[in-house]
């Protein structure tokens, strides 16, 4: 069984709930205000610790009491934080997020100590472990770090949130690819109807050369994995929506985990199409993440 080491962005989320999200010039009245943890990087590290998979976060936060509490609420979900570093010149990361009575949200980040995260190599990679990243953090930032996760027989898992143009030699790295529709839209660079799973795959068989796997979610219809030779489809189970923060997230995390352990892709796809389904039942992001007992059961 490996590990996985998740280089990404420590948020304090900052969750206006409203009836509906406003207009472009207007302003509406909320009914409440939350303060929870977040950041892709942390949410997915959550994600897979709470799948029971030994995970490290590589990362940063302010030196401020949001980043305080972050680390502290890192540390109760069993996340190794030890490679978190603490930046004295910039505020933890903040996401403005505006969600309505559907569950469905609008967000804005400021980067703050997310900007300087960087890999250090301290982190110590195996055969079998996974490495996972995003695009929250300075994509320059990601090649090096694949690099590494290569050289060590590692899987690289990219997941390009918020879609950012993918470099050929920074594609060339990746073993698996997460990404949603919109993303596969802006990334791929072709026509896509997302009704038509055809044009998906032939978007996705266009994203990443050689044998990587790319795995588009597609919200309330599941998951499809594009492989050189087959497709995998999971659907979605029929969940109450509170909140949709932070299911992509979990999504990937959970994948991740899995995929650390040896579990088949279809197996993996299940697995985190089950406890996304669990995550948007509830509210927040690092704190939906369902533990593994919840997911199997």
């Amino acid at each position: 069984m490996g590990k996985v080491a998740v280089f990404g962005a420590i948020n304090q989320d900052v969750i206006a709930l409203c009836e509906r999200r406003p207009r472009a010039g207007e302003t509406v009245l909320g009914s409440a205000l939350l303060h929870l943890p977040g950041g892709v990087g942390a949410n997915q590290a959550v994600a897979v610790a709470s799948a029971e998979t030994e995970c490290v976060l590589i990362g940063a936060v302010g030196d401020d009491p949001a980043g305080t509490q972050l680390i502290a609420f890192l540390n109760e979900r069993d996340v190794d934080t030890t490679h978190v570093r603490t930046i004295d010149d910039a505020p933890t990361g903040t996401a403005i997020i505006v969600v309505d009575a559907s569950g469905e949200n609008n967000i804005v980040i400021v980067p703050g100590a997310n900007n300087y995260a960087s890999d250090s190599g301290a982190v110590e990679f195996q055969a079998g472990d996974v490495l996972l990243t995003q695009f929250e953090i300075r994509i320059e930032t990601i090649a090096p770090f694949f690099e590494r996760g290569r050289r060590s027989g590692c899987i690289n898992v990219l997941n390009p949130s918020p879609a950012a143009p993918l470099a050929p030699e920074l594609a060339a790295l990746v073993d698996v690819c997460v990404l949603n529709e919109s993303e596969l839209k802006a990334l791929s660079g072709v026509p896509v109807d997302v009704n038509d799973e055809q044009s998906i795959i032939q978007a996705a068989r266009s994203l990443l050369p050689g044998n990587a796997t790319v795995v588009v979610t597609l919200g309330d219809r599941g998951a499809i994995a594009i492989q050189p030779d087959r497709e995998i489809t999971v659907h979605a189970a029929k969940v109450d929506v509170v909140d949709t923060t932070g299911a992509g997230d979990c999504f990937v995390g959970s994948l991740a985990a899995c995929l650390a352990t040896g579990r088949p892709i279809r197996d993996a796809l299940d697995y985190a199409n089950r406890a996304a389904a669990i995550s948007v039942t509830r509210q927040g992001a690092g704190p939906s993440m369902p533990t593994r007992k919840e997911v199997l059961s």
